[in-house]
C-alpha cells in the first residue's frame, strides 16, 4: 500500500489497521556512537501542506525538510490520485536547510542561565513563496523567514573581445592597455576609465559591454524578522498559531499572552492562573492550543488532568473558562503518584475542532468538546508500567512530557513510549486497532497481536471504554526489560496522510502506510 492511501474495509465495517513501513531516516547512529546532547532533537511540526518538515534540537537549531516526491510530478499526492496517475513510491523527503535559531543566553537579573533548546515549533502562512515559522526557547520566540534568493553576481566590464579598433589593437581582456598619445610639446595623455585596469584609445572603442547584474543560482536564507521577548517569567511550554494567521499564543507555566505577529513589543496577557499567595498554588499551565478554525477558542491543560476551554469573547482576562473537561477519580484510586501521573502533558485539536486529544503520563484520551462529563476514549500506553511508578519517580522518567498526535482524518491517534516505542490506535467507528512500532528500520519487529476490543462509536452513544494495548508486567513485546532512557517524546502526523515522523535522540524517522 502507498503512502496516503487509506485502509478501506467492507462497507458498514470500521478502517482495517494500517500496515506501517519503513520510510527514511536521517541521522542515524552508527553501533556504540555517542549522541551528543546538541543534537537531540527536541520538537517536530509539518506544515499544512504536509510539504515541509521542521525539527528543532537542543543546541538551538532547527532543521528543515522538504518533500520531494510528489515535486517531481507537480500537485499533490490526491490530485495525482484523481487524475489516476501511477504512484508507486512512498513519501520522500530530503534536507532542505538549517539555521540557528537559539543561543544559550544569561539572564543576570535572575542569575539564571537560558538553555538554546527548542520547545516547539509552530509554521506561519506562507507568503510569496517564502516559508514562515515561529520557534521558542524558555524564555524568547522568534518569527523566521526561510527564503530562496538568487546569488547575484557582477559580470565582467570589458569589451567585446571580437571586436577591433585602429591597426592592430585588439580588445581582447579588462587589462588592455591602450596607445599613449604623444603631445606636440612632449608630454603625453592616457585615455582611462575611472578604473585602473581599464584604458581607452583615442579614437574609443566602437563595442563596449557595459558591467550586467546576473544571477546564475539560488540559495536558502533564513532571516529572523521578529522577536518576542521579555514577557514570561517561567519557561514557555506552548506556543500556537491562531486561524486568524495574524496573532498567536505563548504560554508558561502560569500565564498565557495573546501576540500579534507583527508587533514584537508587546503582548496582552488572556490567562494568569498565579494566585496571590505562591503558597496557593496547586496547579500550573502544561500546555496549550488555539481551535483550528474558531479564533476566539482556544484549549488549555493543566498539571492536575483537566483541559479548560475558553472564550475570548467573553473577556479581555479569560479569569472563568467556558467549559471544564475532567476524569472524576475513583473512588479508592488515589496514591502518592496519582497527581503526578494525571499531568497532562499535550494537547491537540483534531482538524475539524471537535475532539481534543491529551497526553497523560499513563494514558491517551479523546475529549468531545460537546461533552463535559468525561473522555469519550481512553487508551492506555503504558499500563505495564503502573507497577514501577515508584522505580520511575526515583529516576525522574515519571515527569517525563510526551507528545501526541492525530492523523489528519481523525481515525488514529498516536504517541510515544520508552525503548524507542510508539503506539497507533484507532479511534473510529468500531475500530480496535492497537498498533506498537518501534523507532528503527524495522518498526514492526516489537508487534503483537492483540485481542479484539469493544470501541465506542464517535458519533453514537456516549459510553465510555477503556482500551488497552498489548500488556505485558514490566517487560516490553519481546519480554525484554524497558529502557527508560531511550524515549521517543516527539512525533507528528502528516496532515493529510498517513504518514508519522518522529524523533529518537538526534535521529529523526518516518514511516507511512
Amino acid at each position: 500500500m502507498n503512502g496516503g492511501d487509506e485502509v478501506v474495509a467492507a462497507p458498514g465495517g470500521p478502517p482495517l489497521a494500517l500496515d506501517w513501513k519503513f520510510s527514511q531516516v536521517f541521522g542515524e547512529r552508527t553501533a556504540g556512537e555517542e549522541v551528543q546532547e546538541v543534537d537531540i532533537i527536541s520538537a517536530i511540526e509539518f506544515d499544512k501542506t504536509g510539504d515541509h518538515l521542521a525539527t528543532g534540537d537542543r543546541g538551538g537549531r532547527v532543521v528543515l525538510f522538504e518533500r520531494t516526491d510528489t515535486k517531481e510530478h507537480g500537485g499533490s499526492r490526491r490530485d495525482l490520485e484523481r487524475m489516476d496517475y501511477s504512484i508507486n513510491r512512498h513519501p520522500e523527503f530530503r534536507y532542505k536547510t538549517e539555521f540557528q535559531s537559539h543561543e544559550p543566553e544569561f539572564d543576570y537579573l535572575k542569575s539564571l542561565e537560558i538553555e538554546e533548546k527548542i520547545n516547539k515549533i509552530r509554521w506561519c502562512q506562507t507568503a510569496n513563496g517564502a516559508l514562515f515559522l515561529l520557534s521558542t526557547n524558555d524564555k524568547t520566540i522568534k518569527f523566521w523567514k526561510v527564503q530562496e534568493k538568487k546569488v547575484k553576481k557582477i559580470s565582467e566590464m570589458n569589451v567585446d573581445p571580437s571586436k577591433t579598433v585602429g591597426i592592430g589593437n585588439v580588445a581582447s581582456s579588462s587589462n588592455l592597455s591602450s596607445p599613449k598619445t604623444h603631445l606636440a610639446n612632449g608630454g603625453c595623455s592616457s585615455f582611462s576609465s575611472l578604473s585602473n585596469d581599464i584604458s581607452f584609445p583615442p579614437e574609443g572603442y566602437p563595442s563596449l559591454r557595459l558591467p550586467q547584474v546576473t544571477s546564475h543560482e539560488t540559495s536558502l536564507v533564513a532571516r529572523c524578522r521578529r522577536v518576542y521577548a521579555h514577557a514570561h517569567d517561567y519557561h514557555i511550554n506552548s506556543i500556537s498559531n491562531n486561524s486568524d494567521g495574524e496573532t498567536f499564543i505563548s504560554a508558561d507555566d502560569l500565564r498565557i499572552n495573546l501576540w500579534n505577529l507583527e508587533i514584537s513589543n508587546q503582548s496582552f496577557n488572556i490567562v494568569d492562573v498565579k494566585p496571590a499567595n505562591m503558597e496557593d498554588l496547586t496547579e500550573v499551565i502544561t500546555s496549550a492550543e488555539f481551535h483550528p478554525t474558531h479564533c476566539n477558542t482556544l484549549a488549555y491543560s493543566s498539571s492536575r488532568g483537566s483541559i479548560r476551554l475558553i472564550d475570548l469573547r467573553q473577556s479581555a482576562l479569560c479569569d472563568s473558562h467556558a467549559k471544564l473537561f475532567e476524569e472524576q477519580e475513583a473512588p479508592g484510586a488515589r496514591s502518592f503518584f496519582t497527581e503526578i501521573i494525571a499531568s497532562i502533558s499535550d494537547i491537540k485539536f483534531a482538524k475539524d475542532g471537535r475532539y481534543i486529544l491529551s497526553r497523560d503520563y499513563m494514558t491517551l484520551k479523546l475529549w468531545d468538546i460537546n461533552m463535559d462529563s468525561g473522555p469519550v476514549t481512553t487508551f492506555q500506553v503504558h499500563e505495564y508500567l503502573r507497577p514501577k511508578l515508584c522505580d520511575l519517580y526515583e529516576n525522574d522518567s515519571i515527569f517525563d512530557k510526551f507528545e501526541c498526535c492525530l492523523s489528519g482524518d481523525g481515525l488514529r491517534v498516536a504517541t510515544g513510549s520508552y525503548s524507542n516505542l510508539f503506539r497507533v490506535f484507532g479511534c473510529g467507528t468500531g475500530s480496535t486497532e492497537t498498533t506498537t512500532l518501534e523507532a528503527s528500520k524495522n518498526p514492526m519487529r516489537r508487534q503483537v497481536q492483540t485481542p479484539s476490543r469493544p470501541s465506542r462509536s464517535l458519533s453514537s452513544s456516549i459510553t465510555r471504554v477503556v482500551r488497552r494495548g498489548a500488556e505485558s508486567p514490566g517487560v516490553d513485546a519481546n519480554g525484554n526489560c524497558f529502557d527508560f532512557t531511550t524515549k521517543l517524546l516527539h512525533l507528528a502526523w502528516h496532515p493529510t496522510e498517513n504518514s508519522i515522523a518522529c524523533a529518537a535522540a538526534n535521529s529523526l524517522y518516518m514511516y507511512y502506510a
